[in-house]
């Protein structure tokens, strides 16, 4: 059976879907069909909105509803949104984890979209340039780097709470530089620890 929702410590975190337009070389979906003891790959199609809701229950048992799964949860907006808005009404808290690529899969700015639905969105970067992060990252569409630092300008502009994260696997020089970037930006950086 394909688990649509998980639960980490005190978050409970959605699987919405499997589809990514990266291919990360540090991507824990790469190196085993579980993570944290869930089968994380849906092989029976993405769950609907009823589905994900009906999984979650009472959301304010968990500290946040998190978004993240083996794929990037921007593939899904309505749906996202969606949910969003019952674990709002229901008086939980949302958050983001996303590779930055929402406005490029979707084809227009969705930031404002995301206003007053999310309540975190926390945004890979990984790469302080666009060649170590095509190195890295392996986007599977054009231009990816440079969606990532807009996207994160126009969530700011939206006035949405968001940072920057890398993995501290990119070592020491290569995290000093995205911390330049997120200072020139004004948008905090947060370094998380290599899952394997």
């Amino acid at each position: 059976m394909d688990t649509y929702v998980y639960k980490i410590a005190d978050g409970l975190y959605i699987n919405l879907t499997n589809r990514c337009s990266n291919r990360c070389v540090f991507c824990v979906r790469d190196q085993s069909a579980e993570y944290e003891g869930y089968s994380l790959w849906l092989t029976g199609g993405e769950p609907s909105v009823r589905q994900i809701t009906e999984a979650i229950g009472n959301p304010k048992k968990y500290k946040e509803i998190v978004f993240c799964g083996y794929g990037e949860p921007t593939y899904r907006l309505a749906e996202m949104i969606e949910i969003c808005d019952y674990v709002h009404q229901a008086g939980g808290k949302t958050r983001l984890n996303t590779n930055g690529h929402g406005n490029l899969i979707n084809g227009r700015n969705i930031a404002p979209e995301l206003f007053g639905k999310l309540d975190g969105v926390n945004i890979s970067l990984n790469a302080p340039d666009e060649a170590s992060y095509v190195a890295v990252c392996r986007p599977q569409k054009e231009g990816a780097y440079k969606a990532v630092l807009q996207f994160a300008e126009d969530c700011k502009s939206a006035g949405i709470n968001c940072w920057f994260s890398v993995v501290d696997s990119i070592g020491k020089e290569q995290i000093d530089r995205c911390r330049k970037i997120a200072n020139a930006t004004g948008i905090p950086l947060r370094v998380r620890k290599y899952i394997n």
